[in-house]
Parts: structure tokens; sequence; C-alpha cells
């Protein structure tokens, strides 16, 4: 059995968010057919989480080591002083470095999972190299300098999208192949990446609950319902806008409307913003979203910026709740409009469209049905992992012929 180096830039554990679920699931699939070896640094309480996940892991050795970069502007300065992008500093261990040069030429492939982890690729390696680009991080840094505030902010937010564009694109100009979303490969093709080596992947979320009955309207109350980690700034953002710019429309209308926020670390702009209203409230984490789905009535994932595909709206699709999104909530999956779910960025347009949903089931009944077979058909793991299997079998027999000499190459500078 060939053996395989999956590096990632912190522990995804307990699977909480949609890039640590996507890690999880992919490092069991690959399991199934290679002996893994897992390294990654630990960051803020991964060490807390470490028994556990090595209790669940299918990896035969495990390599760590404690990181704690705070973003700050010092280690901002200090990232422009290394030429790497910020959060590229803030998941480099040299000890962890070394230690995964030590044995990288025992393994057949290394998965670079995010950029962030590049670094840890030694220069002379001359197997396979994967890279699983879990988002086109640039375009988030791009998007979040594009929106109004603090014009420091949005100048400093621009000089790192300029930086991790360099350094994503010399990550995959360096993989042998990349798996991306198909939002994100083309991006990623837009600053000259062979699309040849880019092969499509999605953030899939619990396709397990396709299995489950569905979902009735006469079940539901008048309430709607958030999934995301509320210390992530794209889902911050999102909130506070629909808090201040869609909320206010929809009490207009509906004052006893209900919003339950569900998610850990809330940031305290949100509970700032939360306070005021008696009828939001701030859940935290729930260990089983089911009795939230089964209360609720709309799930709503109001992004307004962010890259990738996105779990939360693949899960209310999968679950069979109507959601109510923006463009960017949308992107990368093949839905329609008004079919499989809404879509709406102007704020009073998306409180109407809220509100006719809220008393629509024929509606309602039509978005569940159309959704759970959008899901089923084209996005469940066996399917994609099925797929990503093929593609990596063709690139061990493509790097067995290919020069290794001319596949190297050093670590860039991306300042």
């Amino acid at each position: 059995m060939k053996k395989l180096l999956f590096i990632t830039p912190e522990l995804p554990y307990p699977p909480q968010s949609g890039g640590k679920v996507k890690s999880m699931k992919l490092v069991h699939a690959l399991a199934e057919r290679y002996r893994v070896t897992f390294a990654s640094p630990l960051k803020l309480d991964d060490s807390g989480h470490l028994a556990s996940f090595e209790d669940v892991s299918p990896c035969d050795k495990h390599l760590h080591a404690p990181v704690d970069v705070p973003r700050s502007v010092g280690n901002l300065a200090a990232s422009y002083l290394q030429r790497k992008p910020l959060n590229v500093r803030r998941t480099l261990d040299e000890g962890l470095q070394q230690r995964i040069a030590d044995i990288a030429g025992e393994h057949d492939i290394i998965v670079l999972d995010h950029y962030e982890v590049f670094p840890y690729l030694p220069h002379d390696y001359r197997g396979l190299v994967i890279y699983h680009a879990h988002n086109a991080y640039f375009k988030i840094w791009e998007r979040y300098a594009s929106l109004p505030g603090n014009p420091a902010m949005r100048v400093a937010a621009w000089l790192e999208a300029t930086r991790v564009r360099r350094y994503e694109t010399s990550v995959a100009r360096r993989a042998d192949l990349v798996f991306a979303a198909p939002n994100d490969a083309r991006e990623l093709v837009a600053t000259g990446v062979d699309p040849q080596k880019i092969h499509d992947t999605y953030h899939l979320g619990d396709d397990s609950q396709l299995d489950l009955p569905e979902l009735c309207y006469e079940d539901s109350r008048k309430k709607l319902m958030y999934v995301g980690f509320l210390g992530w700034e794209p889902n911050i953002q999102g909130l506070l806008w629909f808090i201040e710019e869609v909320w206010p429309h929809l009490l207009c209308k509906h004052p006893d409307l209900q919003f339950d926020i569900v998610g850990k670390n809330p940031d305290k702009r949100l509970k700032t913003a939360v306070a005021p209203h008696q009828g939001i409230t701030l859940t935290g984490y729930v260990p089983d979203l089911q009795t939230v789905y089964r209360e609720s009535r709309i799930s709503v994932a109001p992004l307004l910026f962010g890259s990738g595909m996105k779990v939360k709206v693949l899960d209310a699709m999968a679950r069979g709740m109507p959601i109510v999104t923006t463009s960017v909530g949308a992107e990368g999956i093949e839905a329609e409009n008004g079919r499989h779910l809404l879509v709406e960025d102007d704020p009073v347009r998306m409180a109407e469209r809220i509100e006719h949903l809220l008393d629509n089931p024929e509606l309602w009944n039509k978005l569940q049905t159309a959704s759970r077979e959008l899901v089923h058909q084209q996005y469940t793991w066996r399917r994609l992992f099925s797929e990503m299997h093929r593609t990596i079998d063709q690139g061990l027999r493509d790097c067995a012929i290919s020069s290794p000499v001319s596949r190297a190459s050093a670590v860039p500078n991306a300042g």
C-alpha cells in the first residue's frame, strides 16, 4: 500500500466548520487506499482535542507542534519582512517543518490541505504533490476590501489579497494536481495556473441527512435559523448586515418572528448587535441540529464575501430546509434561483422573499423537494471521493513516467 502525507494548518477536530468537515472526510477517504501520516500545527484549543482526534483518526502516524502566532500588527509587519502572507506565518513551525522534511521522502504522495502549509513541502520532494484548495482565499480578501468601513483596514485587506493571490498561484503551479471548487478553479486559471491540472472538488455538508424523513411546514414555527462558526469574519459581516438591514423590514410585518443564530465563539460585535432584539437568540454550539431544523421554517445564509462552496447552504438543502441566501452564498452550486433556493442581494428584496416564503407552504415544499434532489444527484461524498480517487490514480501514473527534477521547485517568496 502506498504512503501519503497529509498536511493541514489546524486540527480538523471537532469537525464543527465546513473546512474541518471536509478535511476530516478527506482523511478518512484517503486512509481507505493509502497509509496516511497526518501532520498539522496545533492552534488555539487544538491541543485539548488532540487525544480525541487521534482516537477517531484512521492515520498510521501523527505529527504535531503547538503554534501560537496571533493576528496582530507586529505579526503582520513580520510577515512582510518574511515575504509571506500573514496566515502562512501563523501556521509555520520550524521544528515541525524539519520533522516533515525528515520523513517526506518515504511517502508517495503529499497532500497540501490549504495554501498556508506550502512551506512544509520540502524543496527536493519528488513524489506526487496534491494541492487541496479549500477556497480562493485572495477573493475573500478582495471582497472584504471592497466593503464600506475603515479605510486603513480596506487598504490592508487589499494588500493582503495581492500577497495571498501570488502565494496561492505559486502553490497551484508547483502542485501536480489541484482540487478546487468550480468557481475557485476559474479564479486560479485566471491567475495563470494550467487548467489541465485542476479538478473539481466540493465543500459538502452532512449528506446523511438525505436519509432522514422530510421536514413538515406545518410542524415548523415562525422562526429563521442560521448555522456557522461565529468567529469567522465573512459570517460576522453577513450577520451584522442581515440584522441591521434585513431584520427591521421583516419585523414590520412579522413582529413575532424569531431568529436562532447557531454557532460557537460569537464575536463581540454580534453580541452587541443582537442585544436590542428580543426575537434573536445566539444559541451557542448545538450538538444535534435536527431540533433546530424541525423548529425552524427558513434557513438564511447572508454572506457578503467569501469563496468556495458554502457548507451551510448545502446542509440546509440536504435536509430539505428552504434557504434564502446571497449570490456569494450560492456561488459554486449548480442551483437555480427560485427552484432550489432563493437568492437575493438587496436587503429589502431579501426581506420580501423571506416574508413570501414564511406564509407559502406550496413554495416551501417545492424548494424542499428540488433542493434534496439536487444534493442527491450531484453533491454526495461517495460521488466526490470516487472521482478524486480516479484522478489521483492517474496522477500517480503520470508522476511515475515524468521527470522528478522538472516538478520540484523552491517555496516562493510572495511578499
